[in-house]
């Protein structure tokens, strides 16, 4: 039924999901004449996102779902929106299109969802006509009627100041909605920094639990802080989505609250537009209503026309009595709701009071935590620092150690060749016969020398008299000179712990032990 061939985007939600306080209505009239174009101006709230495939449809009063629609036209986007802006808009629907029948229709916001966010007072379609009726009646009938007019204009007046009242306390409540919406906000950003800050904890706590073989009592202490605090979190989660939940119902009480203003303020410009707001299923009565409003009108200028009219004016008197008594109820319940709202609002704020205190003592406990935490870290780098500085001796030893090795071994060849420039020398051979124990053994350079060379030592004298340089760094135990170079490493490397997880190295057993025991607790 519309220009465009696409079909809007519906759904089966019934009318218990819809928000009809979103999109708002405007000038909307009683009855459009057939065959003629309709424009249908409508106001966007802050509390609605308008997006690219929102529609304005038609429907029928008594509808179900959004697909039961008569025609459509999308909603156009607006160019300059704003978070918290209301937006003014209009939409022309083609005379081609409507109904023409003069059933009661009204106007729907749906988005792309297809969920109703507005929803306007019912129209027809039909041209408004006048009775031509010869009335007769008396002046003082004609007073009585004056009289009963005046009476209905003060309770207009009434009604109207009552009204103002009513939307004086909305604008109340909906001010302390809005900070209560933005304390639980705040509260729930505290909530997930004080959950991100409790894994952190609970990660560094496992990272550190075996360095601290010593901790270990603190440690099951501090678990258990953690596992009480992780109950209060979900307490706290609970306690945040039950307000949640009472935070919704308080804003659909305010939107209800909202629509009920709207339809009072719309009583004081049109008496049966005001009776339709609060029972559209009364509009039998509301238009019989209307009825008599222009009768009264043309009894200023039809004096002599109104005899027949007294009857069915009498008659119609008695009904809006009726409805004007039903509206004080109506009036009377809404106090009450009002009433139950500032009960609920200060609930509301106790509960906040209790989740506030519980977000400090959870300050204060995270607080102890990441002091207990600065204490083991600075231990940490204690045994750190002293790991380096042991890695480092041990690193000046081995140097010493390679030196030593190497002086020795530059002495050993020294001496090999003056053992062969020895047994090259003429002297040497005749000196050979004469047995060790009766001829001391001589360097070539003190052949020549009539007492010897007294600082020369023989080889083997050298090799049984040199004191040993060999010892481990670690446990001090001295090692004889025919211990070879590798044996003296892999005693020295003995002492030496490596990780085979990783690249760090350890000389105490007990560290070793509770490195290893942190790598199997990952």
């Amino acid at each position: 039924m519309d220009e465009t061939l696409d079909e809007p985007p519906t759904s089966a939600v019934f009318l218990d999901n819809c928000h009809f306080s979103q999109v708002i209505f405007n000038n909307v009239e009683k009855f459009y004449v057939p065959g003629g174009d309709i424009t249908c101006y409508y106001t966007l709230t802050q509390h609605i996102t308008p997006r690219r495939k929102d529609w304005v449809g038609i429907f029928r009063v008594g509808w179900k779902t959004t697909r039961e629609y008569y025609t459509f036209m999308w909603a156009p986007f607006p160019g300059d929106l704003s978070g918290d802006s209301i937006v003014q808009q209009q939409i022309q629907f083609r005379a081609y299109y409507l109904p023409k029948d003069d059933e009661y229709y009204q106007f729907c916001y749906v988005d792309e969802e297809g969920v109703v966010r507005g929803a306007s007072v019912p129209f027809q379609f039909r041209a408004e006509t006048e009775d031509d009726i010869l009335v007769v009646t008396t002046q003082g009938e004609v007073e009585e009627i004056e009289q009963q007019n005046k009476d209905l204009l003060k309770e207009n007046k009434e009604l109207k100041e009552s009204c103002r009242c009513l939307q004086k306390q909305n604008l109340g409540l909906q001010e302390e909605l809005r900070l209560a919406q933005e304390k639980m906000k705040e509260l729930e950003g505290e909530v997930c920094f004080l959950q991100t800050g409790n894994l952190e904890l609970r990660r560094a706590q496992e990272l550190q639990a075996g360095e601290m073989s010593s901790a270990q009592m603190n440690l099951a202490s501090v678990r258990d802080q953690n596992l009480k605090l992780g109950k209060e979190n979900q307490e706290l989660q609970k306690g945040l989505e039950s307000l949640r939940s009472s935070c919704e119902k308080l804003e659909l009480e305010g939107n209800f609250l909202k629509e009920e203003n709207k339809r009072l303020m719309e009583q004081n410009g049109c008496r049966e537009r005001e009776l339709q707001q609060f029972k559209e299923h009364n509009q039998e009565v509301s238009s019989e209503k209307e009825q008599l409003e222009s009768r009264l009108k043309t009894t200023l200028d039809r004096m002599d026309q109104l005899q027949a009219q007294v009857l069915n004016q009498e008659k119609e008197m008695e009904n809006l009595v009726r409805m004007d008594h039903d509206k004080t109820e109506q009036l009377e319940h809404l106090k009450e709701e009002n009433r139950q709202l500032r009960i609920t609002l200060t609930e509301q704020k106790e509960q906040e009071e209790k989740l506030e205190q519980s977000v400090e003592d959870l300050k204060v406990t995270e607080a102890s935590m990441g002091l207990h935490l600065q204490h083991k870290q600075h231990q940490n780098h204690d045994l750190t620092k002293e790991l380096e500085e042991k890695n480092y001796l041990f690193q000046i030893l081995q140097r010493q150690k390679d030196e030593i090795d190497e002086k020795n071994l530059r002495l050993r060849q020294e001496n090999d060749e003056l053992l062969m420039r020895l047994s090259e020398s003429p002297d040497y051979s005749a000196r050979v016969a004469v047995p060790p124990a009766q001829v001391p053994t001589q360097s070539p350079e003190s052949a020549n020398l009539l007492f010897g060379n007294p600082y020369y030592r023989s080889p083997e004298t050298s090799a049984v008299n040199m004191p040993s340089v060999k010892k481990c760094p670690l446990c001090h135990e001295v090692f004889s000179d025919d211990i070879g170079p590798r044996q003296y490493e892999d005693h020295v490397r003995s002492h030496i712990l490596d990780c085979p997880f990783c690249d760090e190295t350890f000389e105490d057993k007990q560290v070793y032990d509770d490195h290893m025991y942190c790598h199997s607790l990952e």
